[in-house]
């Protein structure tokens, strides 16, 4: 019987969480500076595509082999639900919601996989303490979200209200397919895996760009160096490093641990697009996040210490970022 793998250096788990604290956290902001001057669809779909280019070669190069029909099948489902609906409903509904807002609608994801998964008999009838933070998410949600729905139909109020229905759609879809992908044919390989969903997701955001006629209105000549700049960051920090250190993370920590991103990224996304973006943090806002955020925490940590659940499939959970 072979020995465990040695126990990971201090050091390299710090490094680990603060990258997919900060830098998950930072790709919000990342996505508000690209689409300033890259249509979203196409910015979001060629960010995913070059990125699974990258971690398919990688994975490959590391004896990776191949899919089989199923899992790229796996893979265009999971892709078309967590990258198409998840990350795109982010980047379409960022030309008129705050980026650290849309990480506060996006931090939603846990509880509605928690009602999903009762709902599908997939997971026991929540505990007190997990139905207790799913009520006050919501309440938290409708105080973020109230405002915006009931303001007059034209103008900004109206547009921003649109973006925020677009985000809690996207975040339903990216849980289903995050419980989706718990039970579909994977590769053995998780970066394969993950690789293939960037290339399915990817492909699909960029035929929906061009059917939605972004091509005709962009200019590559127009594109500013924030946004070029900001477009890189997306794909070889936001998407390959944050999602190597989610899965290293996986391998040497307790997932209840890990999955603490799902309330430290919208922390992160807020103080950031208020001081790099100038976006204003209203009272309403602050109670709204503070509500959200502890909710998210409470269901994550009932649902853990209820018992300790098998670790998360990388496709299925790490992706939209």
């Amino acid at each position: 019987m072979s020995a465990p793998p040695p126990a990971p250096r201090r050091f390299a788990l710090i490094a680990a969480f603060a990258a997919l604290y900060i830098i998950w956290g930072s790709t919000y902001l990342g996505i508000r500076f690209a689409i300033e001057s890259i249509p979203p669809l196409l910015m979001a779909g060629a960010r995913f595509f070059l990125a699974g280019i990258i971690m398919y070669a990688i994975a490959r190069w590391q004896g990776a082999e191949k899919s089989s029909f199923a899992e790229w099948r796996t893979a265009f489902v999971i892709g078309a639900c967590l990258l198409l609906c998840g990350n795109g409903g982010v980047t379409v509904a960022e030309q008129w919601v705050p980026s650290g807002l849309a990480s506060l609608l996006v931090a939603t994801v846990p509880i509605y996989i928690a009602i999903l998964a009762w709902l599908t008999g997939s997971a026991p009838r929540p505990r007190p303490m997990v139905l207790l933070g799913l009520a006050a998410g919501f309440v938290g949600v409708g105080i973020l979200v109230g405002p915006a729905l009931t303001a007059s139909p034209a103008g900004a109020s109206h547009h921003a209200g649109l973006g925020m229905l677009i985000l809690l759609f996207g975040a339903l879809v990216w849980s289903i397919g995050s419980l989706y992908s718990r039970r579909a044919s994977n590769s053995a390989s998780p970066f394969l895996s993950s690789a293939q969903t960037m290339l399915c997701g990817g492909a699909l955001m960029i035929l929906a760009g061009l059917a939605s006629g972004e091509a005709r209105t962009f200019d590559l000549r127009k594109v500013t160096a924030l946004s070029l700049g900001a477009f890189i960051y997306l794909v070889l920090v936001g998407a390959i490093v944050g999602y190597t250190a989610y899965i290293w993370l996986l391998r040497h920590c307790d997932p209840a641990k890990v999955a603490t991103y799902a309330y430290v990224n919208p922390v992160v996304a807020v103080l950031l697009g208020a001081g790099f973006a100038g976006e204003s943090v209203s009272a309403r806002t602050a109670l709204a996040a503070a509500i959200i955020i502890g909710s998210v925490a409470l269901v994550i940590t009932a649902q853990q210490t209820k018992e300790k659940p098998p670790a998360h499939s990388p496709s299925g959970v790490a992706q939209t970022k």
